[in-house]
């Protein structure tokens, strides 16, 4: 070979090593400027403490004491903060999540992202925990002498199972209530809603985005319910439907932010005969005189992205609707399953007071006279039931 052929070939290569050693340069400029302009974002921008897209408290910057640094404590809370206050958050949580559906993954922060819906994974239960559950029940039962009504709503991973993806965990909460129903016999009435919600799967009982059932299923769990507690249910068609919203994206969709499945709607079931509003009473803390509410319809929830709490406002430890009807009293102990279910039963009753265990650190003797309700009822979905630990409070 020429020395002049040598020499444009040298030249060649060297050209194209150093178009190579500037791209990479510019490629690393680049990542690094990306990396510094959302640092300087996540440092210098306003920060929330809570995230309406993701309906959560936000983490707060950790104390610098030596314990916290000892423990290890102030590391992970500067992560966690790090990590809830970083520039584009919401945009990172979605682009990750259409990313992973791109690598046919379909499950994301413990949501199955099905065609039409987003379904919850749920954990195996613990048993222990939910046989002191259940033994806080039945001394409840007996130190009341009452037979209390339960009803344990399955979810839509239930309800859905066939559409999870194949091999996917999933606890049988059929065989789980019947179980729970089976110890209790003798000592609670059960109410069975897995059979009317399963026979019904196809008609819209369950949110798309969120953890709730409708107020659609809530209505076929009331009809449900007042055979075995021997009051006449209105019909369907007794009710008029305000639609509220249907721009509802529920607590599913905040894990995932995943736009590819139609918001929700709210429904509110008015009965077409209503009289006056009734009146609730919001115990928020106990020894203080309650807020007043008129009516069971918080709609200031329908322009906040929180659209469920419409339904009595969010959890609270005590609520209690005086509806002006005739009837008796009754005591619900409930999850946040019991909002949409709840404005049902006012037609029977004259009074209805719900409690929430999970806010409560006393006795609910000291909150409540057992006596004054002429019924009660545990109402909790299958999967808080499977965890909880607050129903153990009613052995003490």
């Amino acid at each position: 070979m020429s020395k002049n052929k040598t020499a444009k070939t040298r030249s060649a290569a060297e050209k194209a090593r150093s178009t190579e050693v500037i791209t990479s340069i510019v490629t690393v400029l680049l990542f690094f400027g990306i990396l510094t302009g959302l640092g300087l974002g996540t440092v210098f921008s306003e920060k929330e403490s809570f995230s309406e897209t993701q309906n959560r408290k936000l983490a707060d910057f950790p104390e610098l004491t030596g314990k916290n640094i000892y423990s290890g404590k102030f590391t992970s809370g500067v992560e966690d903060y790090v990590s809830d206050h970083f520039a584009g958050h919401d945009g990172w949580i979605a682009a990750k999540t259409a990313a992973e559906l791109l690598t046919g993954k379909r499950e994301r922060n413990d949501i199955y992202i099905l065609e039409n819906r987003l379904v919850e994974k749920i954990p195996e239960p613990d048993m222990e925990e939910v046989q002191k559950s259940i033994e806080g029940i039945k001394k409840f039962a007996e130190d009341n002498h009452i037979s209390p009504y339960v009803m344990i709503v399955p979810t839509q991973a239930e309800i859905y199972k066939n559409e999870l993806p194949a091999n996917a965990p999933n606890p049988d909460q059929q065989a789980f209530i019947n179980g729970v129903y089976s110890q209790l016999e003798g000592s609670a009435v059960p109410i069975d809603v897995y059979s009317t919600l399963s026979a019904n799967k196809d008609s819209y009982i369950y949110y798309r985005t969120d953890h709730h059932w409708t107020t659609q299923g809530a209505f076929l769990a009331y009809i449900a319910a007042a055979r075995k507690m021997d009051i006449m249910p209105l019909t369907e068609g007794s009710y008029d439907i305000d639609h509220a919203s249907d721009s509802f994206k529920g607590t599913f969709y905040s894990k995932v932010l995943y736009e590819g499945i139609e918001p929700d709607s709210i429904d509110l079931w008015l009965p077409a005969d209503r009289g006056e509003e009734p009146e609730v009473e919001i115990y928020s803390t106990f020894g203080a005189e309650p807020e007043l509410h008129e009516g069971m319809y918080f709609r200031e929830y329908l322009e906040v992205k929180d659209k469920y709490s419409t339904f009595f406002g969010t959890n609270q430890p005590m609520v209690t609707v005086r509806t002006g009807n005739e009837g008796g009293k009754l005591l619900v102990f409930k999850d946040s399953y019991a909002h949409c279910f709840v404005p049902f039963m006012t037609e029977h009753f004259s009074e209805i007071t719900m409690v929430d265990l999970r806010y409560i650190q006393m006795s609910y003797n000291d909150i409540i006279d057992v006596s004054d309700y002429d019924k009660v009822m545990f109402l909790y979905n299958a999967s808080t039931f499977m965890s909880d630990r607050n129903l153990k409070k009613l052995m003490y």
